[in-house]
């Protein structure tokens, strides 16, 4: 019985007709999905009908916390928003934290499911178990910052949190992200979803505390979650004062860090410009999610030249994407890039890989500056780079071209420019270059959401952390069952309850799942072992796997870009690494084994009935010529 940690209430929202219901939350539903994007998955799976087009009226924006959220677990201000991806036609999940995910939780819902389409452009209100439908005429073409300002006038509330999507959502790129304070739910471009529907922003306030079933228990397991950070070697003497942005020294030492569209990686470490030194110049300050001691969101201020001023907190995957891999070192650039990106409501790391890809065809003569609208789109052109930005939010000239990823816009430019798009099912690669990284390779591959770094992340390879035990990065052998253990394990105690990833990976790895389970059986008072944790995440990237294969996903999707599969490493500390064809198909061979999938990753009769998806069995015996058995 769920005596605590949830609302036990889920808000269900039609735009069409503009009503709204509160359905229970199921101690089923708890138990085996725990929340988040296992709430938000099997949502998905279950309402949105096959074939469905992800900027359909049929498609479904669900957003869901779980059961630590709200509550004084630390770094557990988390969310999943869940949708069929644009970008990738699969199923879509975004992460995003701050300071909305707890006040959802306060105003009372485990998860709220959107669904319909408003007629004309709308943003709803969560207040006390009412839901108000509000005009958005004059909020449509706002900025995001602007947007949330703007309502929390409106509502006379300046307490008021607000997500809301920015002038790309509205274009429906399939970048756009969602936007809230400057949180980002960038990936996968779910913020085009929103914009589909004409819903440019929900805004919740909530007073109710989370209660807890067990406060003794839930004292004492956050007291060994925050003794586990104290004492970790990285959380607050490296993590705290750097961020994610010190994951360029690391990359940089590996020889991985990702430089001009993947071509020169390598050859070209800009390590005082972009890593910790040059970020140190530019620190401006901290930001804290809801009840982190932590505030890894680390502020930089642009100081020189046209764009001084600027004030963002580029991670190290934006770093990446307006640095590396379009060849640029000017780190007040990316500040900008960041800020920009967060105001027009853009991903940027699908917004930096395309504009990289963009580079490329340049210099190589595949574009001139005819098809560019005059810019010199060369690789390091910071002002260029800056300016194409607002070209594809807006989807002016060439940036209508880029405003869909690099899969779409290799299909109209055409050329031969498909061999330099770096994707893997529609989604841009993150800021690793996996030929010298073989698990986190084969993560990207079969990821359910496509090149996402955040589903299995191989840091043991990344990080030299030997749990479950020490690897080889350049190696092949046993990278199946790493990636399937990453990927299962991620989802269960990161995903799904929800809390912060890399938290996780740098203070509890070694008792992840035992942590999860002490936190959330204690707050929810249901019993879950650490072996039914793991298995919450197994259960989830299996339905996740069922959706994609019925939405037309095959085992020849789980590839990476053909520079990855033919091109060895140049320099650097993975010189001659590459992960060729063949070595794939091994890693592959194994992780479906190990999964209990069939040869072709179709998940067996078995495996379902093992994890209790039926409802998975029965939408693969409806596909033609799909073999369960």
């Amino acid at each position: 019985m769920i005596k605590g940690g949830y609302t036990q209430k889920i808000l269900r929202v039609n735009l069409t007709n503009r009503t709204y219901i509160e359905e229970p939350l199921t101690q089923e539903l708890a138990k085996n999905y725990m929340g988040g994007a296992g709430f938000g998955l099997k949502y998905l799976f279950n309402e949105v009908p096959m074939g469905t087009g992800a900027l359909e009226e049929g498609n479904k924006v669900i957003f869901a916390v779980g059961p630590l959220t709200g509550t004084k677990a630390p770094c557990a201000s988390r969310m999943s928003v869940v949708a069929k991806s644009p970008l990738t036609g699969g199923a879509g999940v975004a992460l995003t934290g701050g300071y909305f995910p707890a006040e959802l939780k306060f105003a009372g819902y485990d998860a709220v499911i959107i669904e319909g389409k408003s007629a004309e452009p709308v943003y709803i209100y969560i207040q006390k178990g009412k839901v108000s439908f509000r005009p958005a005429e004059k909020l449509w073409g706002m900025k995001t910052s602007d947007c949330e300002r703007t309502i929390k006038d409106d509502l006379r509330d300046q307490n008021v949190r607000v997500a809301c999507i920015g002038p790309a959502g509205e274009k429906l790129s399939y970048m756009a992200a969602i936007i809230n304070e400057r949180h980002a739910a960038g990936r996968k471009g779910l913020g085009a979803v929103m914009g589909s529907k004409n819903l440019k922003a929900i805004a919740v306030r909530g007073v109710d505390p989370v209660p807890i079933a067990d406060e003794k228990a839930f004292a004492k397991a956050r007291k060994r979650m925050l003794q586990a950070m104290k004492d970790s070697p990285v959380v607050y003497p490296e993590f705290s004062k750097h961020g994610t942005p010190m994951t360029v020294e690391v990359t940089g030492g590996l020889g991985i860090f990702p430089v001009d569209n993947w071509s020169r990686t390598g050859e070209w470490v800009p390590l005082e410009e972009l890593g910790i030194p040059g970020n140190n110049k530019k620190k401006s300050g901290k930001k804290y999610c809801y009840i982190c001691p932590v505030g890894c969101t680390q502020e930089k201020l642009a100081t020189d030249g046209e764009y001084a001023g600027y004030l963002s907190a580029p991670e190290f995957e934006t770093i990446y994407s307006f640095g590396g891999v379009t060849g640029v070192d000017n780190l007040d650039s990316i500040i900008a890039a960041d800020f920009i990106c967060d105001e027009l409501g853009i991903d940027t790391m699908s917004a930096g890989v395309v504009i990289a890809f963009a580079m490329e065809l340049y210099e190589k003569g595949i574009l001139t500056k005819d098809d560019t609208d005059g810019l010199e789109l060369k690789f390091g052109n910071h002002r260029e780079m800056v300016v194409m930005l607002r070209k594809i939010a807006f989807r002016q000239g060439f940036g209508d071209i880029l405003a869909d990823g690099v899969r779409v816009a290799a299909a109209k430019i055409g050329k031969g420019s498909e061999k330099y798009s770096m994707h893997i099912k529609g989604l841009e690669l993150p800021g690793y270059d996996v030929r010298g990284a073989k698990a986190h390779g084969l993560n990207l591959a079969t990821a359910y959401t496509g090149a996402d770094h955040n589903r299995g992340y191989a840091f043991q390879e990344i990080f030299g952390i030997p749990i479950p035990y020490p690897v080889d990065r350049f190696a092949v052998e046993g990278k199946g069952k790493l990636t399937k253990w990453n990927q299962d394990m991620r989802s269960a105690t990161c995903d799904c309850p929800p809390m912060c990833a890399f938290l996780l990976d740098m203070a509890v790895p070694e008792i992840a799942a035992e942590n999860t389970a002490d936190l959330v059986s204690a707050a929810t008072g249901l019993e879950f072992t650490p072996e039914e944790v793991y298995q919450v995440g197994e259960r989830v990237n299996n339905l996740a796997r069922v959706f994609n294969i019925r939405e037309g996903q095959r085992r020849e999707d789980d590839t990476l870009p053909e520079r990855l599969l033919t091109e060895p490493l140049k320099a650097g500390n993975s010189k001659g690494q590459y992960i060729s064809r063949q070595e794939l198909d091994q890693m592959l061979d194994e992780y479906y084994q190990e999964r209990g999938w069939n040869d072709e990753g179709i998940p067996t009769r078995e495996k379902l009935e093992s994890l209790g998806l039926p409802e998975a069995i029965e939408a693969l015996e409806k596909i033609g010529g799909v073999k369960i058995d």
